[in-house]
């Protein structure tokens, strides 16, 4: 049985512990809602300036347009994949979960996977099962990002893909759906989807383009990347800020109960050495008399 005093000892260390996860419970609560702010109002751009592309797509000739970005290429058989990770963990098993895809994705595709890595949680995992194929690696940063972030990996990007290294990039990333749900998710960057739905199709005769749809597209294909990269990096931020809120209150919770079990114990041990020593104390009077 343990003593009065280890039992005091580990009830002080589950409540430094709770205050602990406690604290950083609410700093991820308080970055949490800054980065759903920041997530759910970029939404809206992302997808109507995918619309906007798709219509101005469908109002050209795809034939006659050169466009690397648009061109589907099957010659090297090589992928470009990012993967946005958190920079420091006791976020739940969101990062095992990235680190799960990515091993799924690379036994179903039997593409050469160049790999950028962003987050420091998962660069010695991915370099390792990566086999040395780790072209750059950047940290991710604790407050929400900005739209800078992307601004070296596009160069990247831009790099392999428009030299012909890679026919195509691809992100892994955390998708937020709730507070208690964020899915692994791979999504395709490039090269930009063709197949343009109907409704795009048939309204775009709607749509006048100033000075013509040729000399858009260029430029909008191009912002149409950069915000849909960076939007990844948002849902990314998001997602490790609520699977840490919910790691946190699951230990706060933890420890809570741990302290109660605790109490209970020295509570008992203490009960049982107040009654040894009332049962010392009563069998020397006894022997007195």
């Amino acid at each position: 049985m343990a003593t009065i005093l280890t039992l005091k000892r580990r009830i002080q260390a589950a409540k430094n512990v709770s205050k602990t996860t406690k604290a950083m419970q609410m700093i991820a609560a308080s970055k949490l809602k800054r980065a759903q702010e920041a997530a759910i109002s970029t939404r809206p751009y992302v997808n109507a300036l995918d619309s906007l592309t798709k219509k101005v797509i469908s109002s050209i000739d795809t034939d006659s347009n050169d466009n690397p970005y648009l061109e589907t290429r099957s010659g090297t058989g090589n992928t470009l994949l990012i993967i946005l990770a958190p920079d420091k963990g006791l976020c739940g098993g969101l990062i095992s979960g990235l680190i799960h895809k990515y091993v799924q994705y690379k036994k179903t595709d039997e593409k050469n996977i160049y790999t950028i890595t962003v987050g420091k949680k998962v660069e010695g995992n991915i370099a390792r099962l990566s086999e040395g194929k780790v072209i750059a690696s950047f940290n991710f940063g604790t407050t929400t990002p900005t739209i800078d972030i992307i601004q070296p990996i596009m160069k990247i990007v831009n790099e392999y893909y428009l030299s012909g290294k890679v026919d195509s990039v691809v992100v892994l990333y955390a998708h937020f759906r709730s507070f208690f749900s964020q899915v692994p998710t791979i999504a395709t960057l490039l090269p930009i989807s063709l197949s343009v739905e109907m409704t795009a199709k048939s309204s775009s005769s709607l749509y006048f383009f100033e000075p013509n749809a040729e000399d858009i597209l260029p430029v909008l294909i191009l912002h149409h990347i950069e915000m849909s990269l960076y939007h990844f990096f948002l849902e990314s931020f998001v997602s490790e800020q609520a699977s840490r809120m919910i790691a946190m209150q699951n230990a706060t919770n933890n420890a809570k109960d741990v302290i109660e079990d605790l109490r209970l114990e020295h509570n008992k041990t203490r009960q049982a050495k107040i009654t040894s020593e009332l049962l010392d104390i009563t069998g020397a009077r006894m022997a007195a008399v």
